[in-house]
């Protein structure tokens, strides 16, 4: 079984974006228009954390209960971690990112520009009228602090590439079957959309999806829900105790599958884009229609059960798994709930509960 192409990291990236001239915008999670900064000469490059590094300078500013994608993020900026950024997007996907963005602009004031955007929890005609008008302000804002103003062309261009790498993205999650590759592997090509630009990406999904296995792979199919699977370590422990991820409805990888448009106006198509996506918790989306999407990908893939995997403290997830659970026990798809830290080593007492779990299903 050959390996897939090298895939560049964050740091490589950005350096190499920037030599070539452009700028870099980091962008915290997740929803949040790609197009447009890239329309206006900006790589979106986003902050998941970072995780393993040391939280305690974000304690000035938020409460301990925070969670740590955000408290991570702002211990990242106040250490100089976000120093070669041009501007930073803080999208207000939960409550506590809304905090974020609101601590940065009144009381951090980084050296970089602050830019929120506001996207809608819901999918009703006036959200979507309201976020093509947010998009449009965001990418005035961008454009005060770069100076520029994209021809309609131009945005045009950047539409067709990103969506062409998001329907590659969609296709190496239905055929990682097909690709073949362990899961820390295929993870790496997922997740690196979240900062190659667009068309790196699309050449690295299409080298993958050219790829015919030797066979079924090996391991219990599980379904992984929740957050963003950290530490990394978490794909080894699995393959070692024999499972597998057959799909995923993680909100770094799963859940941002966004489709294609359908709209002539570049900014309605956008908006189309953003609204149109799984279920999901950050959304507000109804319990039923997680459980039923849960169901979908659980019969697709012959997942065995489901392993919610989520950050500590992420309240809109954690209000959500109990009922999540109980839906998914009458359709006879057992699942186990777990909470990690955005630390550099996976608990071992979070992989005995896998192990068990794993058992349990197998």
């Amino acid at each position: 079984m050959t390996s897939l192409p090298d895939i560049p990291g964050r740091t490589q990236t950005i350096e190499a974006f920037k030599a070539s001239g452009g700028r870099v915008a980091a962008v915290f999670p997740y929803r949040y228009p790609r197009e447009v900064l890239r329309a206006h000469g900006f790589l979106p490059v986003e902050v998941w954390g970072p995780p393993g590094i040391d939280d305690t300078p974000a304690g000035d500013h938020l409460q301990a209960y925070t969670c740590a994608i955000v408290r991570n993020g702002l211990s990242f900026i106040l250490s100089g971690g976000l120093a070669p950024v041009d501007v930073i997007v803080v999208p207000n996907d939960c409550d506590s990112l809304q905090g974020l963005g609101s601590v940065l602009l009144d009381f951090v004031g980084p050296a970089a520009p602050v830019v929120p955007f506001y996207a809608p929890r819901g999918s009703r005609a006036s959200d979507l009228s309201y976020l093509i008008w947010e998009t449009r302000a965001l990418g005035d804002a961008i454009g005060r602090v770069s100076g520029t103003r994209p021809a309609h062309d131009v945005l045009e261009r950047c539409i067709a590439r990103e969506e062409e790498a998001d329907g590659l993205l969609a296709r190496v999650h239905r055929e990682r079957e097909r690709i073949g590759v362990p899961d820390r592997e295929l993870y790496r090509l997922i997740r690196s959309r979240e900062y190659l630009p667009a068309e790196r990406f699309a050449d690295l999904a299409r080298a993958a999806l050219d790829r015919t296995s030797d066979g079924p792979r090996p391991g219990v199919p599980l379904l992984l829900s929740g957050i963003v699977p950290e530490p990394w370590a978490l794909f080894d422990a699995l393959r070692e105790m024999g499972a597998r991820v057959a799909a995923d409805d993680m909100a770094c990888c799963g859940r941002r599958l966004f489709p294609a448009g359908t709209a002539t106006d570049p900014w309605r198509r956008i908006a189309q884009r953003l609204l149109d996506v799984p279920p999901d918790s950050m959304r507000g989306a109804p319990i039923r229609a997680r459980i039923e999407h849960l169901g979908r990908l659980a019969r697709r893939s012959g997942a065995k059960g489901v392993v919610f995997y989520d950050v500590k403290s992420c309240e809109p997830e954690q209000f959500d798994i109990p009922a999540l659970r109980d839906g998914l026990r009458e359709l006879g798809l057992p699942s186990i709930s777990m909470e990690v830290d955005l630390s550099g080593e996976l608990p071992r007492q979070t992989v005995t509960r896998l192990e068990a779990f794993v058992e349990m299903v197998r």
